[in-house]
């Protein structure tokens, strides 16, 4: 995969060697343009890799014409911008429920050891291994949310970022369920649009 540099200076892709080698032919980008290789770090021009070095593969010469708004060619900041503040928002629940699950198995653990040494029944009311497991759960639970926030944030793993914002909406099940419910709605209606689907990577 590969993401180009526009004549107007915008960031493109990202888009398949097919794709770049159409656009070279359709004149839309050039021997000059500059492409980064996924994976790679530096931008380079297409005609010093290898794989565009063909004269078929040269084009035009003169600037690049910035490629068609479509699907596989929307600017990857654009996507960044959409799911940025959606993505902090779901990070934040993550968080927030993080805390509030751990806080409570301390507070079941201090019960459960309280109610060995004690004959009240009130105690019990606050241990026992089941309550210890629904911390347990919880606090996984908001490891999911807070891993999809973060692949969400940088357009990684759409399928994942998805589920961590429907989770994020179940009460009960989610960490933070007054916070989740508006943060996670609000996820999936970005995640949902086809430009941002295509954004990711």
């Amino acid at each position: 995969m590969y993401r180009i540099i526009g004549a107007d200076g915008r960031e493109y892709g990202p888009i398949t060697a097919d794709q770049l080698r159409q656009w070279v032919a359709e004149g839309r980008a050039n021997t000059q343009t500059k492409v980064l290789v996924e994976g790679a770090t530096e931008w380079k021009t297409v005609g010093e890799l290898p794989e565009f070095a063909s004269p078929g593969a040269t084009g035009a010469t003169g600037p690049a014409a910035p490629p068609t708004m479509g699907p596989m060619a929307m600017p990857a900041s654009d996507g960044l911008d959409q799911v940025n503040a959606p993505a902090i928002g779901l990070i934040v629940v993550a968080i927030l429920g993080f805390l509030v699950q751990v806080a409570g198995l301390i507070f079941r653990l201090f019960f459960s050891a309280l109610a060995a040494r004690q004959t009240e029944a009130w105690p019990a009311m606050f241990s026992g291994s089941l309550t210890i497991v629904t911390s347990i759960i919880g606090i996984l639970v908001s490891g999911l949310i807070l891993l999809g926030g973060i692949k969400m944030k940088n357009l990684e793993n759409h399928g994942l970022a998805m589920t961590a914002s429907i989770i994020a909406m179940i009460p009960c099940i989610s960490p933070c369920c007054l916070l989740g419910l508006p943060i996670g709605i609000w996820c999936v209606v970005v995640l949902s649009k086809p430009e941002v689907k295509s954004a990711f990577h």
